[in-house]
């Protein structure tokens, strides 16, 4: 698609970014396309809180309790619900660490005088785009490769990764958060680890207040557990609610704080990538720890309330590295605009699953693939050369031995006549052991006759 020749349009970044985001407040928040599980995610921590709350506030006004215990328990568990929702929407809401697109791919004005096979399968690919798939960057003494993206049209930095969700390269790229409805990347990584563990802590205080409430129930009823549950039923919710809530939100927050003294993300952990290499990230956990927690922020690359000229970025949005259209390749569709083109062309959506399929490694796995199969049949065409040469080779002796009998008979002036064939009971028209004139010549030879 090109620009319009007419006077071009002056709109707000956020209104033609390609993204998969949403946008709300004039571009000042920004949520990922799956920002409708955020309000489930409310609903699961202000539905038990506030029920907590009210039975709080039950027990100061209607049960002979302590009432400075009581409000400091109803405080401290509506500041902790407070705090866990708003982690949860400083999570959701803010830039994960988006990196700007290019409208063009990068320069290729470097010469790269040797073929690598990635650079053979970008240019079979995209011919027009002489561009190595990959390249090498040093972090920290490390040699570290990045990738190039087709959609963004951009070498990702290291730790950078694109999200098939989202459909953004997001810096230190960790993980996309249904629960959260955003990527987690570099600069709400560490909102979403105090969502999670805030969320673990309010479990545990909710779970531990209500077995309080239970167990004064019990001293009310002659010590009667069984009593006091069926007196309390708000609170047993409350128990079991908590109790299955904490695996989930606690074996999260210890995984996480893991990855965080490691210095690893979840990406990177669940591809094994720094099982047989060292981290070239990690500072040790002190070192890990303050980075995590008392560095600065990197500020938003993008300005997404700035003014653009909506022609630069409906070329930057549909250039396709691309020369003929029948050529395009699967993963281009599917990357290019993970899917929406090709559902747009076709009438048919692609399949979530398609859509969540992590294509760095299914791109690699093609190309061990193919380098597989031209090995086989290089093998192959070896053998086949080997069995020739070997052919030849019998070729040449059999008709070297030939040459030897032939020699043998003519100098023993042996003339085979119709008779002596028809007394071995053959034909007058077969030569049995050669006729010196045709060298060996089996079938019908009449120079005998």
């Amino acid at each position: 698609m090109a620009p319009d020749d007419g006077p071009t349009k002056t709109k707000r970044l956020y209104q033609v970014w390609k993204g998969s985001n949403r946008f709300f407040f004039g571009g000042r928040l920004i949520f990922g396309p799956d920002v409708a599980s955020l309000f489930l995610s409310t609903f699961l921590i202000a539905g038990p809180a506030i029920a907590f709350c009210i039975r709080m506030y039950i027990k100061i006004k209607h049960e002979n309790t302590n009432v400075g215990r009581g409000y400091s328990m109803l405080t401290l568990g509506a500041l902790l619900s407070a705090l866990d929702l708003g982690f949860l929407f400083f999570t959701s809401g803010r830039d994960p660490g988006i990196l700007p697109r290019n409208s063009t791919p990068p320069d290729s004005d470097e010469a790269f005088e040797e073929t690598t096979p990635s650079m053979e399968w970008v240019n079979g690919r995209t011919p027009h785009l002489k561009l190595p798939r990959t390249k090498d960057v040093m972090v920290n003494g490390h040699t570290v490769k990045v990738k190039y993206c087709d959609t963004c049209l951009l070498y990702r930095p290291p730790r950078a990764s694109h999200c098939s969700i989202c459909n953004n390269c997001v810096l230190r790229f960790d993980h996309h958060c249904p629960w959260v409805g955003q990527c987690i990347g570099v600069r709400n990584y560490r909102f979403f680890f105090m969502f999670i563990s805030t969320s673990t802590i309010l479990c545990l205080y909710v779970f531990v207040c209500s077995w309080i409430n239970v167990l004064e129930k019990e001293t009310d009823n002659e010590r009667n557990i069984w009593k006091a549950l069926s007196h309390d039923i708000l609170s047993v919710i409350l128990i079991v609610y908590c109790f299955i809530a904490v695996w989930f939100v606690g074996g999260l927050t210890v995984f996480h704080f893991y990855l965080i003294c490691s210095n690893q993300t979840t990406y990177e952990n669940f591809r094994y990538r720094y099982d047989k290499k060292e981290n070239p990230y990690n500072k040790g956990t002190a070192g890990n720890l303050g980075e995590m927690f008392f560095s600065k922020i990197p500020p938003s690359l993008n300005n997404f309330r700035s003014f653009v000229e909506e022609s630069e970025h409906i070329v930057m949005g549909t250039m396709t590295p691309n020369c003929v259209e029948g050529q395009i390749s699967s993963k281009e569709k599917i990357d290019i605009e993970m899917g929406n083109r090709l559902a747009e062309d076709t009438g048919y959506s692609l399949p979530e699953i398609l859509r969540n399929l992590d294509y760095d490694d299914l791109e690699d796995e093609m190309m061990i693939n193919k380098e597989g199969e031209r090995l086989q049949l290089f093998k192959m065409e070896m053998e086949m050369e080997d069995l020739w040469k070997a052919t030849l080779q019998e070729m040449k002796l059999i008709r070297q031995k030939t040459q030897n009998v032939a020699s043998l008979i003519e100098s023993s002036n042996i003339n085979w006549s119709a008779a002596s064939a028809d007394k071995l009971g053959k034909s007058k028209y077969i030569c049995l052991f050669g006729c010196p004139k045709h060298l060996m010549v089996v079938g019908s030879c009449k120079c005998c006759v």
